[in-house]
C-alpha cells in the first residue's frame, strides 16, 4: 500500500468514516474510495453493496479481478434508560459487536449490579450526550418512557446522521411525544427518523422479546438497501 493511501486510511480510521481500499490483483494498482464518491465511482453498485453488508469482497469488472477491502467503524449503540429491556438488549446488541453505552440519570436503575460491564453514564442526557459523539454508525435507543430524559435525549440524536433512532411507546405515547417536540421546534422530517413504536412487529412481550424485535429492526436498518416507495404502490 502506498504511504498515501495508508495516511488517508489511517484519517479515515480516526475519524470514525468508512471507506473501501479497492485493489486490483493482477496489476496490484490500488485506489481509496471514500462513501461521497461513491455515486460517481464506475464500480459504484459493488462498493455500497459491500459497504452496506460491512464485507469486503472479490469481484470481476472488464475482465479485472479486484478486491474491494472494506473498512467499516464498529457500529455503536446508545441506550437511553437503565430498563429491563435494556438489561435484554445491551449484551445481545455486544455479541453482534456494538460498542454499547447505556445512559440514565437514575441510580437506582443504572447500577453495575443490573448491567454488569456494560458503560454506565449516570448524568442526564443534555451532559452524557455531547462526549459520546453520536455518528452515522451509532444507533439510538430511546427507552424510558420518561419525557424528561427521553425529549432531551432525541433532541441530541436528531442533530447527528444516526443511522437508526427508535423510541419505546404505543402509537398514542408516540402522537404526544411528537407533539412535545414540535413545539421545541422538531421538522416532520426529523419527527420521521424515529422507529415507533419500537422494533420489528413480531409480536413481542417480555423485556427480551422486545430486546430481540429492536436488534432485529436496527440489523435491517444497517444491513439492507433503502426502501423504494415506488415499489411498494400496489398498481
Amino acid at each position: 500500500m502506498k504511504p498515501e493511501t495508508l495516511c488517508q486510511l489511517n484519517a479515515a480510521r480516526a475519524a470514525r468514516q468508512p471507506v473501501i481500499v479497492v485493489t486490483d490483483l493482477e496489476s496490484g494498482a490500488q485506489r481509496l474510495v471514500a462513501p461521497g464518491d461513491f455515486a460517481q465511482d464506475t464500480l459504484s453498485s459493488a462498493l455500497q453493496m459491500q459497504l452496506r453488508l460491512g464485507k469486503s469482497a472479490v469481484i470481476e469488472q472488464g475482465g479485472r479481478r479486484l478486491f474491494l477491502h472494506v473498512h467499516a467503524p464498529a457500529p455503536r449503540m446508545v441506550i437511553i434508560g437503565a430498563v429491563h429491556i435494556s438489561q435484554a438488549l445491551a449484551p445481545l446488541a455486544r455479541s453482534l459487536g456494538y460498542d454499547v453505552t447505556v445512559v440514565d440519570p437514575r441510580t437506582a436503575f443504572a447500577s453495575a449490579m443490573r448491567f454488569g460491564d456494560v458503560p454506565l453514564i449516570v448524568e442526564w442526557p443534555d451532559v452524557a450526550l455531547p462526549a459520546l459523539h453520536v455518528d452515522p454508525y451509532t444507533a439510538f435507543v430511546v427507552l424510558t418512557h420518561d419525557p424528561k430524559i427521553d425529549d432531551p435525549a432525541l433532541l441530541h440524536a436528531f442533530g447527528q446522521q444516526c443511522f437508526y433512532i427508535g423510541a419505546l411507546g404505543s402509537r398514542k405515547t408516540h402522537a404526544r411525544r411528537c407533539e412535545r417536540l414540535r413545539g421545541q421546534g422538531v421538522s416532520d422530517a426529523d419527527l420521521a427518523r424515529i422507529r415507533a413504536p419500537i422494533g420489528l412487529a413480531i409480536g413481542a412481550v417480555s423485556p427480551a422479546e422486545i430486546a430481540v424485535a429492536i436488534m432485529a429492526e436496527i440489523t435491517a436498518q444497517l444491513r439492507l438497501p433503502p426502501r423504494d416507495p415506488a415499489r411498494d404502490t400496489v398498481p
